[in-house]
């Protein structure tokens, strides 16, 4: 057992040289290392949202797990805050809250591989920060996925807004765009509804709003369904339970032009790397949050074309 301290908080580490991904010899302890220096770099993106954690407490070859309600026996210095349930006669539900690299740190040595967040932050649970289309391959081509990704910056910028694109670390990219939280999540899932209605219309052979995989033959599914109350997005700088430990990691646009681009493409052995050549390309996206009326305003101007 090897004790950790970060200011007055104290962290017991155990079980480091255990193989969390066998394939590739990465250790616990590697992940925890991994948390522990990205800290500064992620945790804005984490700051007071209530989180999913993906757990693998034995490594990516046994079952994981999610679990939404902090566990009884967390640290009473780790910060938690209650959220109501979408459905009104459900209890709430306790999430975890990282808002500081102790939490990172003891959540990874809990087998924590994975981070999932909400679209919106404490105080403000019911008005989301940004808007999200999540898009994944019909069939690995992962060059329609930046094709589409860059149709909706296109009209993310068309509309006013700022967009902000990022690989999954899984099988896709996200497209986000921050908005100031004014706006009631069914406000902002009907705008990111119109949003890929106006994208299928424009692209008919490419794109589709169906949700039936079976009726989609091959188009990339504009997917706005993680703009609900309740509903997560990966985290950036999360590392995916996936062979060599790939990273969700924020790109710039004009990263969608690179022809070499896919979604695993940085793992936790070279995304320090990159973040030594460039700054997180998300580090100043809530500074360009644009309000749900101007969007909403210029959304129906097009539909009223």
């Amino acid at each position: 057992m090897v004790i950790e301290r970060f200011g007055s908080y104290r962290v017991e580490l155990s079980n480091e040289d255990k193989l969390f991904f066998p394939a590739d010899g990465i250790t616990k302890g590697d992940l925890i290392g991994y948390y522990r220096d990205v800290a500064e770099v992620m945790l804005p993106h984490l700051e007071n949202r209530p989180l999913t954690l993906h757990r693998f407490p034995d490594g990516i070859e046994d079952d994981g797990f999610y679990q939404q309600q902090a566990s009884d026996y967390f640290p009473e210095w780790l910060q938690t805050l209650e959220a109501p349930r979408a459905s009104a006669d459900s209890k709430a539900v306790k999430h975890v809250l990282c808002n500081n690299r102790a939490t990172l740190v003891y959540l990874a040595n809990q087998g924590v591989i994975a981070f999932h967040g909400w679209a919106s932050r404490s105080p403000r649970l019911y008005s989301p920060d940004r808007l999200i289309f999540d898009l994944d391959p019909p069939n690995e081509d992962f060059d329609a996925v930046r094709w589409a990704a860059k149709r909706i910056v296109g009209l993310m910028k068309d509309l006013g807004m700022s967009p902000f694109p990022m690989t999954t670390g899984s099988r896709g990219l996200h497209v986000l765009a921050p908005l100031r939280n004014e706006a009631g999540f069914d406000e902002v899932r009907e705008l990111a509804r119109d949003m890929a209605g106006i994208l299928a219309q424009r692209h008919p052979e490419a794109l589709t709003v169906e949700q039936r995989k079976n009726k989609r033959h091959g188009r990339i599914y504009l997917d706005v369904s993680r703009n609900a109350y309740g509903q997560t997005a990966v985290m950036p700088y999360s590392v995916r339970a996936l062979p060599e430990a790939p990273v969700a990691t924020p790109l710039s646009l004009e990263e969608l032009d690179d022809g070499k681009l896919g979604a695993r493409r940085w793992r936790i052995d070279n995304v320090f790397r990159r973040l030594g050549q460039k700054d997180d390309p998300w580090k100043t996206m809530r500074k360009h949050a644009k309000t749900y009326r101007a969007v909403r305003a210029a959304m129906d101007d097009l539909l009223n074309d």
